[in-house]
């Protein structure tokens, strides 16, 4: 019988604690947390993780999108890395499942911006998305902050299919080291119970990296003076590998 591996994105702001997300997933420490958060920042990395029931499931921990120490440059590096990992994952069966990471607090615009700039701009919603919350090994129930917070959630209009509201802290320890084995459980239910079969139609080529490139870069950081054209299209043409047409398309619609 073949065991269909199933493609996970987990993503959300730099330094949420994604890795520890995936360690928690996997049973143990495969992805490294690393302080040097630009470099995590930009890139994004590949993990197997297989369930006790034989469930195989390939986890990417991704870019940061919404980090404000980001320079227009860093911001349309770290954006051609998610689009690269999105783009590469729909010749490899599609997109399964997104993990949407929270802190456990206030639900903030910053929040929402991640969660607009992944799901919205470079998933076109036709993924199915979850959220995980973290940092509630103080909460007496984890479940009860998305209890608390729901209405907030509504207002900033983040949506999703499911939650898993966990502590992804290791090295805990009396009934703190117990809820963070019970969240290990929470988050593989969240992850078996919406990881639907692969999403079709995420991409439409490069005319569709050019609007969604735009309207990314107009989003964070402004319409660009029109003396940054050149060093867009440069970049554009040379690290992302797009023709000059279509950086120039780009260069047109932000202007």
């Amino acid at each position: 019988m073949v065991v269909l591996t199933r493609n996970v994105v987990v993503f959300g702001e730099t330094g949420v604690g994604k890795s520890s997300v995936i360690n928690l997933m996997a049973g143990q420490e495969i992805a490294h947390i690393s302080p040097d958060s630009h470099r995590c920042t930009l890139h994004w990395t590949e993990y197997q993780v297989t369930f006790e029931n034989g469930n195989r499931y390939k986890v990417f921990d991704t870019v940061g999108l919404t980090n404000p120490r980001l320079q227009t440059g860093d911001y349309l590096t770290a954006f051609s890395n998610a689009y690269g990992l999105i783009n590469t994952l729909k010749e490899r069966g599609g997109v399964n499942l997104l993990l949407f990471c929270i802190r456990g607090g206030v639900v903030s615009a910053t929040m929402q911006s991640s969660y607009m700039l992944f799901f919205e701009f470079l998933c076109k919603k036709k993924v199915p998305l979850a959220l995980v919350v973290l940092n509630l090994e103080r909460e007496v129930r984890m479940e009860d902050w998305y209890t608390r917070n729901m209405g907030h959630l509504e207002k900033h209009n983040i949506r999703s299919v499911g939650h898993a509201c966990i502590t992804a802290a290791n090295h805990l320890d009396g009934r703190h080291r117990d809820k963070y084995e019970e969240s290990r459980s929470i988050l593989r239910r969240v992850v078996e119970a919406h990881c639907t079969a692969s999403m079709e139609g995420l991409t439409d080529g490069q005319g569709w990296f050019a609007s969604s490139i735009s309207r990314l870069v107009e989003y964070v950081v402004g319409h660009p003076k029109k003396t940054d054209s050149d060093d867009i299209i440069e970049f554009l043409t040379k690290r992302c590998g797009i023709t000059k047409e279509v950086a120039q398309q780009v260069v047109s619609e932000i202007s």
